[in-house]
């Protein structure tokens, strides 16, 4: 039993993902800084209020509606995927992009008819030598 559990946590993906989850909490506390130190005070500049979720708030029979807090999370999750996108997907694609230069891509592999066309064409050739 312990043996197939060391198996299980030894395998690459299961490491990979108990980094990936890591470095995305460390990542997430980034981008939270950034929206909390520099988004919402310009947002503060701009409508008085620390940040959007106080915006555009009414009660209708003691039941409060905030479009602002809606607006809120929307900003801070495209910040998250604009931070995402720009520091890790960005540069991860031009690298990927560059170590594929020098390499040409694999022909697709010969269906049953052009393998018995070349076929054909290989008896053909050894016979008129």
């Amino acid at each position: 039993m312990l043996k197939g559990f060391k198996e299980f946590v030894m395998r690459g993906n299961v490491v990979d993902l108990a980094v990936a989850v890591v470095i995305g909490a460390a990542f997430g506390l980034v981008v939270s800084s950034v929206v909390n130190n520099l988004i919402n005070p310009l947002i503060a500049a701009i409508f008085g209020k620390p940040d959007i979720s106080g915006v555009l708030t009414f009660t209708i029979n003691n039941a409060e509606f905030s479009i602002g807090a809606i607006l809120q999370a929307g900003l801070n999750f495209l910040c998250v995927a604009a931070a995402v996108y720009f520091v890790i997907v960005m540069p991860l694609n031009k690298l990927a992009e560059r170590r594929a230069r020098g390499q040409e891509p694999e022909p697709d592999p010969l269906t049953t008819e052009q393998e018995l066309l070349t076929e054909i064409r290989d008896l053909l050739r050894s016979r008129s030598v």
